[in-house]
């Protein structure tokens, strides 16, 4: 009888060992992809945003920016935006920060922090706007409208010469014509000395008053004024911000002002050549998507500028130095 069982249990014993060894399991684990099954890597960018001051051309520019990339990339791309509040050396702080968490693209937004990038790296891609000549901006000589180094981006310029016919078509009779600039933003003398050259070639003596920053502000402007049928306010960033106290100076005197740019004229003047400054910013993204996704090199890439000019007035000061202006002009 043990013999029996004994054989049995060896019996059933085999049977298993053969279930276990031939047959089929309930479950099997996958098995890896291959070739084109292999998941593509999604690759996601870090981009930071220098922006020199809270401005409404500056603002628009940023805003123009981030949406032509997150348009582009939806949450594959990060954005680390800080702003230097006009200090040149906050500016240079947060481009070192950037460089120190290896951000993958630099946007610099205004003069100042373009050059806070370029000393902060040498390697990293930098897209500048609201920037008005990279070459003065950049300490380039021979300008040929490419950097050669890790930068481009986008020109806030309005044609100089168009912007001195505006002012003699509104102000033939004038004879003085007052600039008024910040003598620590080197854009600011560029266009100075170019449009200075249009303004004599129409007729008019030409005077520049530089100021070094805003506590002196008032006072220059009191003396431009003085001396001045009409004032020129170059796109400057220091003006932009300040444009409360050269209207408080200028609109009592009855001296009406041509801006360089929409932001400026809205504060205290009569009119200017404007651009759009989201688009001009929307740009600067497309420019960015094209360096972080398809590779482009900034050294090689053109400098871009905008790529229309409105003709805009401030319907507010017009009214009170009794201006009328053309059709050709739209209120601001």
């Amino acid at each position: 009888m043990r013999k029996f069982i004994l054989a049995f249990v060896i019996i059933i014993l085999m049977v298993l060992a053969l279930t276990a060894c031939g047959g089929t399991p309930s479950t099997s684990l996958p098995e890896p992809p291959t070739g084109n099954d292999q998941p593509e890597e999604v690759q996601s960018f870090n981009v930071g945003i220098c922006q020199l001051l809270q401005h409404e051309a500056l603002d628009a520019a940023t805003k123009g920016f981030k949406d032509a990339l997150t348009g582009k990339l939806g949450d594959r791309v990060r954005f680390d935006e800080q702003n230097a509040n006009g200090e040149p050396d906050v500016s240079a702080t947060i481009c070192n920060q950037f460089v120190s968490s290896g951000v993958d693209l630099i946007m610099a937004n205004a003069t100042p922090a373009l050059q806070a990038a370029q000393t902060s790296t040498n390697k990293i891609p930098i897209l500048g706007t609201s920037v008005t000549d990279y070459g003065t901006a950049l300490g380039i000589d021979n300008w040929t409208g490419k950097t050669g180094k890790n930068i481009s981006g986008t020109s806030d310029l309005a044609p100089l010469d168009q912007q001195a016919v505006i002012l003699n078509e509104i102000f033939p009779n004038a004879q003085k014509v007052g600039i008024i600039y910040c003598s620590a933003e080197p854009n600011s003398k560029y266009q100075d000395n170019v449009i200075t050259e249009h303004f004599i070639e129409l007729g008019y003596s030409v005077k520049s008053y530089t100021f070094s920053d805003s506590n002196d502000l008032q006072t220059v402007v009191k003396a431009a004024v003085s001396e001045s049928d009409v004032i020129y306010l170059p796109t400057d960033n220091t003006v932009a911000s300040n444009t409360e106290i050269i209207k408080n100076v200028s609109l009592p005197a009855k001296v009406p002002i041509i801006a360089g740019e929409e932001g400026i004229c809205s504060g205290c003047g009569v009119a200017t050549l404007s651009i759009s400054y989201n688009d001009l910013g929307y740009t600067t993204g497309e420019m960015a998507y094209e360096i972080l996704v398809n590779g482009a090199e900034p050294a090689t890439m053109d400098i871009k500028y905008a790529p229309k000019f409105t003709k805009k007035y401030n319907p507010d000061i017009c009214n009170t130095l009794d201006i009328t202006l053309s059709d050709e002009y739209e209120a601001l």
